[in-house]
């Protein structure tokens, strides 16, 4: 069973990724609503991916994304940056984070699923 972390804040969209996720037997996930806590549960959990908001209290997703990939113990985790940011240049800085695909707010939630099982083909 894999395990898939989502980190927002946004309880609205933690909970529509969490409805298209909860109903595959092949995940289990966790969920946080701030950076730190997030940090927390990857460190402790090791998820196999994580949906990850740019825009989250105490500890933003740029940093939460740079500090899993900088520790060679997390830097295979496969990070999802979900986020409402669509410039260019907001794309640009989660990829150098070390984000590894992102989506844009809205999303459809069959993208979604798509770049999950795409995630989980190339890991």
């Amino acid at each position: 069973m894999q395990k898939i972390l989502i980190v927002e804040d946004d309880p609205i969209i933690q909970d529509l990724v969490y409805a298209t996720l909860a109903g595959d037997l092949r995940y289990q996930l966790l969920q946080a609503r701030e950076g730190q806590s997030g940090l927390q549960l990857a460190q402790t959990e090791h998820p196999s991916i994580i949906l990850l908001d740019l825009d989250l209290p105490l500890l933003g997703g740029l940093e939460l994304c740079r500090s899993l990939k900088a520790d060679p113990s997390y830097s295979q985790v496969k990070v999802i940056m979900l986020t409402a940011l669509s410039q260019p240049a907001d794309i640009e800085r989660g990829e150098q984070a070390g984000a590894d695909a992102y989506l844009v707010k809205p999303f459809s939630p069959l993208n979604l699923l798509r770049k999950i099982d795409r995630m989980l083909e190339i890991s």
